[in-house]
């Protein structure tokens, strides 16, 4: 069997599944088993392969890597003797175990509070994403079981506590405020832990069918009292302008809107201005 193919196989079913493949490790067990195979070839005995095949894989347990975003937790026996990483680092076999890499990039997270009250009682879903990264490694590996799902169970929660605490016109509108004060609650919480919280993002606020209409028609009712307000206001400066000029004419509001008659109205104070124009010119005068 070619010696390369053997030290792979062997590799693979020996490796722990926390470490990773390197060259250096392959490297040495391939030597051991190449350097056995010879052995046995030359005295014809194939006691020289099976131990050095032992000792490849025992020695190929020492060398380790980890890649450059990457911090590696050593125990000892059990004991925590140090971070390593990243690049090649050595372990001592059977004795040292490598029992957790911690990734130090920005991770996000998606989490989401479903029918949450919110202060004036409102049923809402809120989707939210957190960005965040480990900054203490030996923190997260020590203080917490599992750092990542802590993350994510403190930020739902700290969700559900800022909506019940905020009415649903603030939610709606206050956004940033809320994305603030939802950072600077998650990151109280998890720091203790070795992570810290670069941001939060609302994704999406999600309120009942029967309140979205509701809402419409609230607001449908705003614009036509506006609207019936801004009319109100221009037949007053009409009828100003007519009682200023002699003359006076009332139409309810009504009339003007169902009969068109806003054109008849202004019509009947331009003429009211040229007749009087017309009173006071000098052929008007008398002799």
């Amino acid at each position: 069997m070619d010696p390369i193919a053997l030290s792979r196989s062997l590799y693979s079913s020996s490796a722990s599944p926390g470490s990773n493949v390197n060259v250096v490790a392959i490297g040495l067990l391939v030597a051991c088993v190449a350097s056995g195979a010879a052995a046995s070839a030359s005295s014809d005995s194939p006691i020289p392969l099976i131990v050095m095949t032992i000792v490849g894989l025992t020695v190929m347990q020492a060398p380790r890597v980890a890649r450059q975003w990457e911090r590696t937790m050593v125990l000892r026996l059990g004991r925590f003797v140090g971070l390593r990483g990243p690049g090649l680092f050595w372990v001592v076999p059977f004795i040292d175990s490598v029992s957790l890499r911690v990734d130090q990039r920005t991770i996000t997270t998606s989490f989401a509070a479903e029918q949450t009250l919110t202060s004036d009682t409102v049923p809402v879903n809120v989707d939210a994403v957190l960005f965040w990264m480990v900054h203490d490694v030996e923190k997260a590996a020590l203080e917490v079981q599992d750092y990542a799902q802590a993350v994510s169970w403190a930020a739902q929660t700290a969700l559900r506590d800022i909506i019940g605490r905020t009415t649903l016109t603030d939610l709606l509108r206050g956004r940033e405020r809320i994305e603030t004060e939802l950072q600077q609650l998650i990151d109280v919480r998890s720091n203790p832990w070795g992570v810290t919280v670069a941001s939060v993002e609302m994704r999406d606020v999600v309120i009942p069918g029967a309140l979205q209409d509701a809402m419409s028609r609230q607001a449908q009712a705003a614009r036509e009292k506006q609207a019936r307000i801004i009319l109100g206001e221009a037949e007053r400066e009409i009828y100003e302008g007519l009682k200023e000029k002699g003359a006076m004419m009332i139409v309810p509001s009504s009339a003007v809107e169902s009969m068109g008659m806003g054109g008849l109205l202004g019509t009947a104070a331009l003429r009211q201005q040229t007749l009087s124009g017309e009173a006071a010119g000098p052929g008007n005068g008398k002799v």
